[in-house]
């Protein structure tokens, strides 16, 4: 196995939620049941079934094919999926902090987690599933840093959720998102502003116009941190 496939079967192996960390790699795949049964020569309810925590969790050997198939999948596509995942990506720490989930998290359960308001795209919200978060430090590093590291922002997946600490209203982190998707073709499942009183109406048009979730917390980001570890990896 190549190092991503052993990344991804580590990961399905070791989980705490097998099934869940199953689904959520056949989900940023962008495959679906069936066409993953269909490869797997299997049902689409035997998938279902181990997704959702039915049927016994798989051994190493189910795992390593559905590893298989889903690149497989994606190299018919062009690989677009295996190439960013297989970005040699080494953020600073300075700069931001990944933090994966080993199977998807719903946008109103983090919202809850991270004791949060939402004020932009509510009924979005619902809809938003995210794969882990992102934790920017600095807005001024966000803005000066080259295009190619800011994609370093989105990890394994551009699914997830940035939190901006020590933003003033919000409108910078939400015009580096807004230029940043210009370059990258990217843009987050939702974006939390941390600590800001007031969120300037530029922000909020930005995320409207992009149609992402806007959320504020004032949650101590300790705390954030320490209610988000249950859904980790």
């Amino acid at each position: 196995m190549d190092k991503l496939s052993s990344i991804m079967a580590g990961e399905i192996c070791l989980s705490k939620d097998p099934g869940g960390s199953m689904k959520k790699w056949r989900e940023i795949f962008g495959v679906s049941q069936t066409e993953l049964a269909d490869y797997l020569k299997v049902s689409s309810s035997t998938i279902s079934d181990y997704e959702g925590g039915r049927r016994q969790s798989p051994g190493i050997g189910i795992v390593q094919r559905l590893v298989k198939s889903l690149i497989l999948i994606d190299e018919k596509r062009g690989s677009k999926v295996k190439k960013q995942l297989e970005k040699d990506f080494k953020p600073s720490k300075e700069i931001f902090g990944l933090h994966e989930f080993y199977a998807s998290v719903k946008g109103t359960d983090f919202l809850k987690k991270i004791k949060g308001t939402v004020v932009a795209n509510p009924s979005r919200l619902k809809e938003t599933i995210i794969y882990g978060y992102t934790i920017i430090d600095s807005i001024k590093v966000i803005l000066d840093i080259p295009v190619h590291e800011y994609m370093q922002l989105y990890g394994k997946t551009p699914e997830r959720a940035l939190i901006f600490q020590s933003v003033e209203n919000g409108r910078s982190p939400m015009i580096a998102i807004k230029i940043g998707r210009f370059s990258t073709d990217m843009k987050p499942s939702l974006i939390v502003l941390h600590g800001v009183k007031n969120v300037d109406p530029i922000a909020i048009k930005i995320a409207e116009s992009e149609k992402i979730p806007l959320i504020t917390s004032n949650t101590p980001i300790n705390e954030i941190l320490d209610a988000l570890k249950e859904f980790e990896t």
